[in-house]
């Protein structure tokens, strides 16, 4: 990779697999000079390229250890341009599957299906010969106030959509093994301090009305035969887009901190322990219906401000009351998303051995974050 135009003076990566006995060496060499103006952080920049580096190695290595042998099952993603799809894409073509899109415009290659959730039109001829489907779609549930509108938007594209695939999964004469549809913790409903599990009983408010919708609308898929999944995504972590993403921010700026109360559970997920879920949802024969797809430890929402103002060397001190945060983001957001608790464990993942990269949050957000050492364990 050469840089045309950006910060550096120079910048050329060469990226290099060396054949090793049965194994092969990784080398990452970055040729670069920096401006003129840049030499006067350059201990600063050697030390931001040290960390991405190290981590992305440390990506690399735990990816690769998942490998799936000789499988290579074609594997059908929808949601594939949102931040969990994109990356879920990439991770399982690392894995040898061959993957293909779903995509609600005119298709652009030969990986593309076209589909329209909203006008019910997708022909189960264009799914023959796939081994598994991973739905995602859905519109983002915190990037806009929940008006009436809005909660017919976050409606309409979950069911719509589930409704379609799971009826067109059923007509199929060869039908798909697997059928991994999201969910969500909101599931459970807030509930305040009470421990909640793949037993636990459903909640109230529109998000808990909406994740068993949610989940029902995939009911013809598994009354047809296909083995059904629904992992529950609880807030899932990552640098580049969603709840971090616009944690981190204020928090460098150092104006992070409690928001509201700060006692509401928040249960939370890396997005590459969430990659991997999906894929042993994909390739788990026994797994079937709800799983949480939360790492091993909730914590308090100021607990979790204090450990990522930890991480960023930063002061998190800064509370946003209750009343403040209804007005910026409306009530229905701000109870229903920020302010909720779901104090949720992974009974059914700790239960089959699922081994985590990042079961602890100081661990995870330092890693995420480019803050852990490569060895960190």
């Amino acid at each position: 990779d050469r840089q045309v135009s950006g910060p550096f003076a120079r910048y050329q990566h060469t990226h290099t697999f060396e054949p090793d006995g049965d194994r092969c060496t990784l080398e990452d060499r970055i040729d670069y000079e920096l401006t003129p103006l840049g030499r006067l952080v350059a201990p600063v920049v050697e030390a931001e390229l040290a960390a991405l580096f190290a981590w992305r190695h440390r990506v690399t290595s735990l990816d690769l250890e998942r490998l799936l042998g000789d499988a290579r099952p074609t594997v059908v993603v929808t949601g594939a341009s949102g931040m969990i799809g994109r990356e879920l894409v990439a991770f399982l073509s690392t894995q040898g599957c061959r993957v293909r899109r779903l995509v609600r415009r005119r298709p652009r290659e030969a990986a593309e299906i076209e589909w329209d959730p909203a006008r019910g039109v997708l022909d189960p001829a264009t799914l023959a010969g796939i081994d598994a489907v991973v739905h995602l779609s859905g519109a983002g549930l915190a990037e806009a106030r929940w008006t009436a509108a809005r909660k017919r938007e976050l409606v309409d594209s979950r069911l719509l959509s589930t409704q379609l695939l799971a009826h067109a999964l059923a007509a199929m004469p060869r039908k798909p093994a697997v059928l991994v549809s999201a969910s969500a913790i909101g599931w459970y409903g807030d509930r305040g301090d009470e421990p909640l599990d793949e037993g636990s009983a459903p909640g109230e408010g529109f998000l808990a009305d909406l994740a068993a919708r949610w989940e029902a609308a995939a009911r013809p898929a598994a009354e047809a035969g296909v083995r059904v999944v629904h992992p529950r995504f609880g807030m899932v972590l990552w640098p580049r887009g969603g709840s971090l993403g616009r944690l981190v921010a204020p928090t460098r700026w150092g104006v992070g901190g409690p928001l509201g109360s700060g006692r509401q559970w928040w249960s939370w997920v890396t997005l590459h322990d969430l990659l991997d879920m999906v894929l042993r949802a994909i390739i788990e024969p026994k797994l079937r219906g709800p799983f949480n797809a939360v790492a091993p430890e909730p914590t308090r929402q100021g607990q979790f401000a204090q450990v990522l103002g930890r991480v960023l060397r930063r002061p998190s001190l800064v509370s946003a009351p209750a009343f403040a945060l209804r007005a910026l983001l409306g009530r229905g957001l701000a109870d229903g998303v920020v302010l909720a608790s779901h104090r949720v464990q992974p009974l059914v993942l700790e239960a089959s051995g699922f081994p985590y990269r990042d079961p602890r949050l100081d661990h995870a957000l330092a890693v995420l974050l480019g803050r852990a050492p490569a060895e960190v364990p």
